[in-house]
């Protein structure tokens, strides 16, 4: 196991991962941090309600995702390896929105 450092919303987490997995972590901290800002735009919302809306945006992009895969052909059919990396992605993400609830002021 490793620890990776990251940095969301301008606070420092630190969150294990599997060896050889830190850059792909780091990866997914800057995307959940990019959509922060992107919810940050709502004005007078809690630091834990514009994590939820960053959190939402994450989970709606992959909802299209997974939508645009299912709505693929019989020949165009989505790699079983990558349907289980998507998979394993979103829960990482659900796991990293739990971590960040559960360390934001309560509002």
């Amino acid at each position: 196991m490793s620890n990776v450092s990251l940095s969301i919303g301008g606070r420092d987490y630190t969150v294990a991962c599997a060896d050889g997995e830190e850059d792909h972590i780091r990866g997914l901290g800057r995307l959940v941090d990019a959509k922060l800002v992107e919810a940050r735009n709502a004005p007078n919302q809690s630091e834990s309600r514009t994590l939820l809306f960053a959190a939402l945006l994450v989970a709606d992009e992959l909802h299209e995702c997974r939508a645009n895969a299912g709505a693929a052909s019989d020949a165009e059919a989505i790699d079983p390896a990558l349907a289980d990396r998507m998979a394993r992605m979103a829960d990482r993400l659900e796991n990293l929105a739990t971590l960040l609830e559960g360390t934001a002021p309560a509002s």
